[in-house]
Formats: structure tokens, C-alpha cells, sequence
């Protein structure tokens, strides 16, 4: 790669936006939902993801459902988006709050 597209790539990373809000993994067959919290949302999912397809989660009642129903029996998604101005900001004080609100909004929701 040379490096003016190096260069490039590197200030796209630097620029970028990332989705930051709360994220939700949901059990189809018993209705109770997981929220987490996440600074990026896509890498929350692939985190996430990776910890439950190793059986590795920290959460190990999430773990003991997805190993119990399966991958296919959860609905992923982002239920609230924070909007931010200055990626360079703290934002963990407004996402806290929203995934209070969140947990408050869902009685069969628990946080991850």
C-alpha cells in the first residue's frame, strides 16, 4: 500500500462517527432483553457476538440462553442512538443515562 493512500485511510479513521448508543440482544422465544451500553455499536454487536459464539460471554445467563435457544432465536439491534457533536468527548455519562431509561422502558430487560 502506498503511502498517500495510507495517509488517507488513516484520516478517514481519524474522522469517522461511529454509532454510539445502546444495543439490545433480544430472546424471540422468552420476550427478555440484553442492553449494553457502546461507544460504537457495530463493534459492541461484533464483541458481543464473538464472546457468546466462544461461550465466553461475562453475562452467563445471556450465555445460557443462546446456548439453550440459539443464535437464530435472538433479535439484535440498536434501540437508541446518542447524538454526539465531538467524538473527542466523554459520552459515558449520556449513555449511561440512556440505558436507564432504557431498562426502565422494558420490564424484562436487564443489562449485559
Amino acid at each position: 500500500m502506498n503511502m498517500d493512500r495510507r495517509k488517507q485511510l488513516f484520516e478517514e479513521y481519524k474522522n469517522r462517527r461511529p454509532e454510539m448508543g445502546i444495543i439490545s440482544y433480544r430472546n424471540k422465544l422468552t420476550g427478555e432483553s440484553f442492553l449494553a451500553m457502546s461507544q460504537d455499536t457495530k463493534a459492541g454487536f461484533n464483541r458481543n457476538n464473538f464472546q457468546l459464539l466462544m461461550n465466553m460471554h461475562p453475562n452467563k445467563y445471556l450465555q445460557s440462553l443462546w446456548n439453550q435457544y440459539g443464535e437464530d432465536n435472538f433479535e439484535r439491534c440498536v434501540i437508541k442512538v446518542l447524538k454526539y457533536k465531538n467524538l473527542t468527548d466523554n459520552h459515558k455519562d449520556k449513555l449511561k443515562k440512556l440505558l436507564e431509561e432504557c431498562l426502565k422502558e422494558d420490564p424484562k430487560a436487564s443489562e449485559i
